[in-house]
Order: structure tokens, then sequence, then C-alpha cells
């Protein structure tokens, strides 16, 4: 949620910021500021008429000490007439405050100066690129042909038992995930991230600390019967332990890291682009996340940006790093780099991981301050990213490192795997 502060100080950056995501969100704003200003007028007159209470009851209660008990009933009087008028403006001030929420909450967050414009990926940067990757003729198989060869993952099956999405890992696949899983957790801790297991499912409060509720495109699996949600990421749970927190001072940077399955309802998704391991509406993720202040937010995306590329080092995938444009980026972020590893056989590119700095946006929704070095409250700074997502992860590997024996496993792996190649069973 954008600091109201900040839409009163600095609107035109505001609204250039939100331009940026094709936004125009002037009339928003105007009308977030006329409310504010009446909101600080009803808060003021609250206030006046408290200490003009509070002033008289101690009056009163020096009438009553001297006898003059008369005076004291006639003061007592003109006490239920300020009562009547505190509650009042009292409930004014506080519809105020909630249609203001109600605003600011439809607003996504300011896009920073960096952040391009555009309308969606086809504007996005390519920042960098590593690696290469083999031939189409070499890696000419697609994951879902190999996954069914080599008796890997079951998507017919997973069809049968849930729906189209929901796949079953068997064999030596489910083993290659469980390692992916063990590598990316052992390779956060390494980093200094602190590893949790959470729970899978979180209340109203979560989704809104972090901005996936309101739930403007359906994403999130929702159970009525206890009002709780399925997780689209470990990003919520693991950001909300610091809801309602104060920090006491600036001396910190959490660092904390989850493996969780994902739950999203991928509305609208069809065709091609959902083949295979493409697109799940189940599916395993490593997520980081940062709580950092605000003078260390941007070296710590740097951290978590070098952090994810180390891991795709190691696994040895072709990948390329996108600053995305404003039309791409999410609801809740600043400024997000997308990192897509390229298949061979499928001749595109698939993104494994997004890593964002948020900025106060999930802080101010968390109510997650410190205090700084004069003692004031401050918000914090919020980053996170997947590092990794699993399932685009899995088919680029099985895709690029096919070979005439079977499927080679890269080096980083083999220790939690127990073998170095995937080959047919007999």
């Amino acid at each position: 949620m954008i600091e109201i502060q900040r839409i009163r100080e600095q609107k035109d950056e505001v609204l250039n910021g939100l331009s940026k995501r094709n936004i125009d969100a002037t009339k928003e704003v105007e009308q977030i500021l006329i409310l504010d200003k009446e909101w600080r007028g009803q808060k003021t007159a609250l206030q006046n008429l408290e200490a003009e209470l509070n002033m008289i009851s101690k009056q009163i209660g020096q009438l009553f000490s001297t006898g003059k008990k008369e005076e004291a009933q006639e003061m007592k009087a003109k006490t239920i007439e300020l009562k009547t008028a505190v509650q009042t403006v009292k409930k004014t001030e506080e519809g105020l405050e909630s249609e203001i929420k109600s605003l600011l909450y439809a607003l996504p967050n300011v896009c920073t100066s960096d952040v391009p414009k555009g309308k969606d990926e086809s504007a996005n940067e390519i920042i960098e690129e590593h690696g290469t990757s083999p031939s189409q003729e070499t890696a000419k198989t697609p994951h879902w042909d190999l996954a069914k060869t080599y008796n890997l993952i079951d998507f017919e099956l997973g069809v049968k038992v849930s729906g189209a999405g929901f796949p079953f890992y068997r064999g030596q696949g489910a083993r290659l995930q469980r390692a992916l899983v063990s590598f990316f957790l052992d390779e956060a801790s390494n980093a200094g991230y602190e590893e949790y297991i959470s729970p899978l499912m979180v209340n109203e409060n979560s989704g809104k600390g972090t901005g996936q509720l309101p739930d403007k495109e359906g994403q999130m699996y929702y159970i009525p019967a206890d009002d709780l949600y399925m997780i689209p990421t470990a990003e919520v749970p693991l950001t909300n332990i610091y809801r309602d927190v104060l920090l006491p001072d600036a001396n910190f940077s959490i660092k904390l890291t989850g493996h969780t399955p994902c739950f999203r309802r991928e509305a609208g998704s069809y065709g091609k682009d959902v083949r295979g391991l493409n697109r799940l509406h189940q599916f395993e993720k490593v997520e980081i996340v940062r709580i950092e202040t605000p003078d260390n937010a941007e070296s710590a995306l740097q951290e978590m940006i070098r952090h994810v590329k180390k891991l795709l080092d190691a696994l040895g995938l072709q990948y390329r790093v996108l600053r995305l444009c404003g039309g791409d980026t999410g609801f809740a972020a600043a400024i997000t780099y997308d990192f897509e590893v390229y298949s061979a056989a499928q001749d595109k590119w698939l993104e494994v991981s997004s890593v964002s700095r948020f900025d106060t946006f999930q802080s101010n929704r968390l109510k997650l301050r410190f205090k700084d070095e004069n003692k004031k409250s401050r918000l914090c700074h919020t980053l996170n990213g997947s590092a990794l997502a699993l399932p685009r992860v899995m088919a680029a590997l099985l895709e690029n490192n096919q070979c005439e024996e079977g499927i080679k496993i890269p080096d980083c792996l083999t220790r939690y795997t127990g073998f170095d190649m995937i080959t047919k069973k007999g």
C-alpha cells in the first residue's frame, strides 16, 4: 500500500511511477488527497473535543471536592453533549479512514525510475545472458515426451486424480525433484538464510499484508468453510511472520527461506504454453525473503540476483536476466528482475525466478516497522525471490541434458540424487 504521506508530498512522482504501468491514477490520487484533508480535519476536531472533555472532567472533580455540587452537575451535563459529539466525529473519521484505505488498496506499487514503461512482456529489457544450450538437433525431444519415456512424470495420472496441472512425479523424477529442493535450500542456508517450514494455508490478513488480496486475477484457491487461502508462494507466510512487528533498532538484515508447494488457479491459461511442466496449478518452489532498512534494500536486491545466478550457473543452464517493464511488473513490486532459462527442445525461454523489491508497499500493509537511530518509527523494506521454482528448471534440465545414454544429471545434484544419469528401466 502506497504511503499516504508519499502521495501528499510526492504526488507527481507517484503518478509518474504508476503511469509506467499504463495507469492514469490522477482521479484516484486527487480523491485520496481530498478525503485525506477531510480526515485530518476530523482528526483535529476529535482531538480538540477529547481535550475539552478531559479538561471539563478534571474541573468537575475539583468542584465536587470543594463541595460545589450544583456547578459540578451542570458541567456534567455538558460532558454528555461532548461525548455524543466525540462519537459522531469519531464515526465520521473512521469512515473516511476506511474509504481512504480502500482506495489505497486498489492502487499498485509505484515503479522505480529505472523500470521501463511498457504494456506487456514485449517491452521487458534483457539485461544480460549467460551460458549456451545444445542445438535442437541434439536436444530435440520435449520434456513431456522424455518424462514418459523414462517414467519420470505422469501427467495423465494427475488428470485422473485431480485434473490438468497436477502431475505425479515418480521414480528418478521424484528423486530429481527432491534433489533440486535440497540443493536450493542448502545453498540458501549457506548464504545466511534461515530455513522455515511454513503453513500452506493463510488467513485473509496475511494475503492482504503481502498484496495477494484483494485477488483481482482470481489466482488463489479459497476454502470458504475455514476462510483460508492456499498459498501461491512461500513469500506470503514467510513475510507475514513479521506482520505487526516493531524491530527495536536499525541493526538488522533478516533473511528467510522456505520450500513449499505453491497453488495457483492460473485462470485463463490455455494452449501450448500450459503443456507439460510449463504451467501448473500445483508446483514446488524454494523462496528467499529479505527484510531490510531502506538504505540496505538495493544492495540486498543485487545480492539476491547474484544468488539466483549462482544456482543457474551450477546447474549449467543457459539463462538470461530481464528487467520487467511497468505493464509486466507485479501489483506489489516496485521493480522486478526475471530469470529465464532456455529450453532447446521447445525453442523458447521459460521463466524460473522473479526477484523483486517492494520498498514500503508490503510493510505499510503489514505494519512492519523499525526504530531508527533517532528512535523514530519507520517502515522496513521487503524483498523476495524464487530460488528457484522447480517445474521449468526440471523441464530445461531434462531437455538440455538428453543424450544417447539417457539424461545426464548436473554434478551439483549427484550427491542428492545418488545417480548421475537417468536411464530407461529394463
